[in-house]
C-alpha cells in the first residue's frame, strides 16, 4: 500500500464506468437530503445503502426483527426512492430489516409500496430473499459442504435445528441478476457489505480489484471520510481504479482516511474474503486529487476455486434477569476484584442450597463497569476508581429461575462486605425492583460456510411491477 498526494484529476470512466451514491452506513441511520442531490447533479448511475449488519449481536436474528425503528427507515427510503425515481436509476438496499431474515425484506419492501403509493410512482422492484430452510442445510452439512469459520467449531445437526433463523450472506450475483432483468429498486436479504456496489460494476466489465475495493471503501457511507456524521459519498469506478469524494462540502477524503477502512471490521488490513474470491490492496496505491477527493488504483482480486456462502444462525441461549448496582464505597472499590468474587461464591452456594441448582444449569456474569468491565484482565489502568456500577446478569433455563437467581442476589448486591469487614457497606440500585427481566438472550450458533455451486442457488428472487401513478 502507498498513500500519496498527487496533483492530478480523476480519470474519465469512460463508457464503463460506473458513479455510485452511498448514503449512509446503514439505512435509518440518517442523512442531509441534499447530500443525494448533489450526487446526482454530479452524475451518480446509483444508489446503494446497507440496511443492516451483525454488529449489534444475535437478537436481531433470533428473532427477526430490526434494530432501526420505523421512523427512521420510512425517512430515509423516503428521500432515496424518490430521488431515484425522479433521475431514473437504480435503488439498492442490502440486509433489510438488520438481519436479512424473509421478514426484514417483506417489512422494507412494505415501506416502498407506501412510499410508492404517497408519492405516485411506478418502478420495478426485486425482493431478494436469503433465508435457508434447517433440511437444506442439515443435508448439505451431511455431504460434507459445511465447513466452521475460525473460531467457531465444528456443528452438527441439532445445532443447526435449534436456530431460530438461518440466512446465506449472499454476494453480489443475485443483485447483479435482479438489475439485468430490469429491477428499478432492488430489496435484498442478507448480504455481503460490498456486495450491492460490486453487483453494479462488475456486469459492466469493470476489474473485480478495483470494484471490490471501491464497494469496501463505501460500504459505511461517510465513514472514510475527515467527518463521518456528516452523510455519504460519491464513488466513481473505471477500468483503472477509482475514485472517491464526499457529498457534504464540508468533509474530505484524504488518502488516509481512505486507506485506514481498511482496518474496519476486518482481520486482514490488506486481505478481504468475498463468497467468489480474496479482494487484496497491498498493491494499493492512494493520491489525494484535490482536498477532499482520493484516486485509488493496483487493487487486486484472487478469485476462489470454491464458490462459499457464509451462514449465520442464531438461537435461544436461555432467559436473562439483570440489575444494575451502583458502589461508591472506597473500601469495596479498591478491591473489587475480590468482592466480586466473594459475591459470585457465596451466590453459588445460596442458589444450589435454595433452587437446587448447579453450575451447569444456569450462569451468572458481574460486570463493573468504571472498573475492567470493557477489557477485563487487558486493562492496564490499576488505579482505584472512584464509583463503579456493576452489571449483574442471570441466565437460565427459563425467565422464572433467572428471575429467582438474581432475587437470590439481591442483598449481596446491596449489602455484601468484604470478608474481614465489620459493617456492612451500602450500594444504590438504579430501579426499583431492581431485577429486570430481558426475556429471551440469543447466541449466535452458526459462523460457517457452505459450498456451493452456483452463486445465486441459495437465494430467491421475486419480481412486480408497482404502479401509484
Amino acid at each position: 500500500m502507498n498513500v500519496a498526494t498527487a496533483d492530478r484529476r480523476p480519470m474519465s470512466r469512460g463508457a464503463t464506468g460506473i458513479s455510485v451514491i452511498f448514503p449512509t452506513g446503514m439505512l435509518g441511520g440518517g442523512f442531509p437530503a441534499e447530500t443525494i442531490e448533489r450526487g446526482i447533479e454530479l452524475g451518480a448511475d446509483a444508489i446503494a445503502v446497507d440496511g443492516g449488519s451483525t454488529d449489534s449481536g444475535p437478537y436481531y436474528l433470533g428473532t427477526g426483527t430490526p434494530k432501526t425503528t420505523e421512523a427512521a427507515v420510512e425517512h430515509d427510503l423516503n428521500v432515496l426512492l424518490t430521488a431515484a425515481r425522479e433521475a431514473d436509476i437504480p435503488l439498492i438496499v442490502t440486509s433489510c430489516g438488520t438481519a436479512g431474515t424473509n421478514a426484514g425484506v417483506d417489512w422494507v419492501a412494505g415501506m416502498v409500496d407506501a412510499i410508492a403509493r404517497e408519492e405516485h410512482l411506478r418502478f420495478t422492484l426485486s425482493t431478494i430473499f436469503s433465508e435457508q430452510h434447517v433440511d437444506a442445510i442439515t443435508a448439505a452439512l451431511a455431504a460434507g459442504a459445511v465447513k466452521p469459520l475460525p473460531p467457531a467449531g465444528p456443528v452438527d445437526a441439532q445445532v443447526l435445528r435449534s436456530c431460530e433463523h438461518i440466512v446465506g450472506l449472499m454476494g453480489f450475483e443475485p443483485i447483479a441478476d435482479a438489475l439485468a432483468g430490469a429491477a428499478d429498486v432492488v430489496l435484498a436479504g442478507r448480504a455481503t457489505d460490498t456486495a450491492s456496489v460490486a453487483a453494479l460494476a462488475l456486469p459492466r466489465g469493470l476489474p473485480p480489484g478495483p470494484t471490490w475495493h471501491a464497494a469496501k471503501t463505501v460500504e459505511c457511507g461517510g465513514l472514510c471520510t475527515t467527518n463521518p456524521q456528516s452523510g455519504g459519498v460519491l464513488v466513481d469506478i473505471d477500468d483503472a481504479g477509482f475514485t472517491v469524494r464526499p457529498l457534504d462540502p464540508n468533509s474530505a477524503c484524504t488518502p488516509t482516511s481512505v486507506a485506514a477502512h481498511m482496518l474496519y471490521e476486518n482481520a486482514d488490513p490488506f486481505r478481504m474474503r468475498e463468497p467468489s474470491g480474496t479482494l487484496d490492496t497491498s498493491q494499493a496505491e492512494y493520491r489525494a486529487v484535490d482536498d477532499k477527493t482520493v484516486r485509488v488504483e493496483g487493487s487486486r482480486f484472487e478469485p476462489a476455486a470454491q464458490h462459499t456462502i457464509k451462514l449465520e444462525g442464531s438461537a435461544i441461549a436461555g432467559y436473562e434477569t439483570i440489575a444494575l448496582v451502583g458502589i461508591r464505597d472506597p473500601n469495596i472499590l479498591a478491591q473489587i476484584d475480590t468482592w466480586i468474587e466473594i459475591l459470585d461464591e457465596i451466590l453459588d452456594d445460596r442458589v444450589r442450597a435454595l433452587l437446587g441448582l448447579d453450575r451447569a444449569e444456569y450462569e451468572t456474569q458481574l460486570s463493573p463497569y468504571g472498573h475492567n468491565a470493557v477489557l477485563g484482565g487487558l486493562d492496564p489502568d490499576t488505579a482505584t476508581p472512584r464509583e463503579v456500577g456493576v452489571l449483574f446478569r442471570a441466565r437460565a433455563r427459563d425467565q422464572g429461575t433467572a428471575t429467582a437467581i438474581a432475587k437470590i442476589a439481591n442483598p449481596l448486591l446491596l449489602h455484601l462486605p468484604l470478608r474481614l469487614e465489620t459493617h456492612l457497606p451500602s450500594f444504590a440500585f438504579a430501579t426499583s425492583p431492581p431485577e429486570i427481566e430481558r426475556g429471551a438472550a440469543y447466541e449466535f450458533v452458526l459462523n460457517h460456510t457452505i459450498d456451493v455451486a452456483s452463486p445465486v442457488e441459495l437465494f430467491r428472487t421475486e419480481t412486480i411491477k408497482v404502479s401509484h401513478a
